[in-house]
């Protein structure tokens, strides 16, 4: 699934991207507010980790320009202010959580995985589909109580459909949520994992949509 992160250090955005892309999200990485606004704006991320302390535009203005055009997108402000007053803005401004700097990967992990949830509609930490049991947290996969193993990119796609059940979603949607800008993909990629998704998990999982991409229905 693919995540924005809007921060301008580098070495705490090099560490973070390496970090979220082992845990199997896709990341675009930008540095500078004006340009984390366009990408909010224009592509389709299921969370934003966005620091408030941006070159051009900085992240209160962010949250203020996104939410004014009803861009629902979750967004994680981490930031080094700790005040209460930036916290208090910043959520009033539409940010729908908050973690100060420094801080554990493992928290942050768990405060995406919160996110992404809640902006699904589920209360619960687990997905269930038919005979499947989905586990975002430890990447665990169950089919009638035996386990799975899965490719993180599998891991990534069935989850984020499962996310977007019985919605149809476009081979371009998908790509998306699984490469980044600067990963180079192969024609066939997608229907590869799709493949081997459904010979793990049963051809009945996912339904080609002709001509357009693929549901799980």
């Amino acid at each position: 699934m693919r995540l924005l992160l809007a921060e301008d250090d580098p070495l705490l955005g090099e560490g973070l991207k390496t970090a979220l892309g082992r845990e199997g999200y896709t990341v675009d990485w930008l540095k500078d507010g004006q340009q984390a606004l366009q990408a909010l704006t224009t592509e389709e991320y299921v969370a934003v980790i966005l620091d408030l302390g941006l070159p051009n535009l900085d992240g209160h203005q962010i949250l203020k320009k996104a939410r004014a055009r009803e861009v629902a997108t979750p967004v994680l402000v981490l930031t080094a202010r700790d005040g209460l007053c930036d916290k208090v803005t910043s959520l009033d401004m539409g940010a729908d959580d908050y973690l100060s700097k420094p801080f554990e990967i493992e928290e942050l992990f768990a405060r995406i995985r919160a996110l992404i949830r809640r902006s699904s509609g589920r209360s619960q930490p687990s997905l269930r589909y038919d005979d499947l049991l989905i586990d975002p947290a430890t990447h665990q996969v169950s089919k009638k109580g035996k386990p799975v193993p899965l490719s993180n990119k599998e891991f990534s796609l069935l989850l984020y459909m499962l996310e977007h059940q019985g919605r149809p979603l476009s081979r371009s949607q998908l790509e998306s949520q699984l490469y980044g800008w600067d990963q180079e993909v192969a024609s066939n990629a997608l229907q590869v994992h799709i493949h081997n998704l459904r010979k793990k998990l049963g051809k009945k999982l996912i339904k080609t949509v002709r001509g357009f991409g693929y549901m799980v229905p």
